[in-house]
């Protein structure tokens, strides 16, 4: 065989060889292409397969939690959150709205032993109050929160352990606010919108993290001292003495024997109605 014919057979195998593994290649890719297209979902919809990760730097999927509970529209992709929030100097002491307007709020539960029997009374009386949960309770009792969510009242966020948040770090107050805001959101379907130190103890570090958490700082007008257990009667005196348009009463829920708290509830509550008050909360910001 001369050279020239040796290198014309070498040159026509390689081209062969090359047009070979192009027909295979498109052959998988038709073949993965085709699979592709014939997967169906559940409801018989045609589902392309996912596409690997493309390195470290590819987007994981959302986890349910990441998505908010839209008002009216059903679930969404989670709202942005403002680059700079706003953050508040003081709390809330009192929430303005119009005519005879009142705020009840509720402290450190849920209880099984009492907050049911606070959301029987209220819903006896159709008003909604505000519940600020400690997760540390909320954990075991879910049910409760989202029963708060489902007729109506405000579940707020007071911590996970209730601390004097002005003795902790930075990381340790972020803590205690995000993993019972998690708490709240697993419960609820969305995450609170208002926050309450425990024991009214704020400083600009407090205000920063709830503002970056999405939370407004709530605290309160009237103490009802019901903690201290001073008496039914002493309970709604206080109440319908400080009873005033945009008042915010604090009252509990739990962390000892709410026995009087919700006696005093269930004579006071009526009062303020028969008195013109309504027993509002207040309006849900939209995402």
């Amino acid at each position: 065989m001369t050279k020239d014919q040796l290198l014309t057979r070498l040159s026509s195998t390689a081209a062969a060889f090359t047009r070979r593994r192009a027909l295979l290649t498109g052959a998988a890719c038709g073949a993965a292409g085709t699979a592709g297209l014939l997967s169906l979902g559940s409801g018989g919809e045609p589902v392309r397969p996912a596409l690997p990760a493309a390195g470290p730097r590819a987007h994981r999927a959302l986890k349910p939690s990441a998505y908010r509970l839209q008002p009216l529209t059903g679930y969404g992709p989670p709202r942005a959150e403002p680059s700079h929030p706003l953050v508040r100097r003081e709390p809330f002491l009192r929430l303005s709205g119009r005519g005879r307007t009142m705020v009840l709020t509720f402290d450190d539960g849920p209880d099984p032993r009492f907050t049911p029997v606070i959301l029987d009374t209220l819903a006896q009386y159709d008003v909604h109050a505000m519940f600020f949960v400690c997760g540390a309770m909320a954990v075991d009792h879910e049910d409760l929160l989202a029963r708060m969510a489902d007729e109506g009242h405000v579940v707020g966020n007071h911590t996970w352990s209730h601390p004097l948040l002005t003795s902790l770090s930075r990381g340790r107050i972020r803590y205690e606010m995000e993993r019972t805001s998690d708490v709240i959101e697993e419960a609820c379907g969305e995450r609170p919108q208002w926050f309450r130190a425990p024991y009214g103890a704020w400083n600009r570090t407090v205000f920063q993290l709830g503002a970056e958490l999405g939370m407004e700082p709530l605290a309160w007008t009237i103490d009802t001292l019901d903690w201290t257990t001073p008496g039914t009667r002493a309970i709604v005196g206080r109440v319908e003495n400080g009873a005033a348009p945009g008042v915010v009463v604090l009252s509990h829920d739990a962390g000892g024997d709410r026995t009087q708290s919700v006696r005093a509830l269930r004579a006071y509550l009526p009062q303020l109605l028969d008195s013109g008050y309504h027993i509002t909360v207040p309006r849900r910001r939209r995402a």
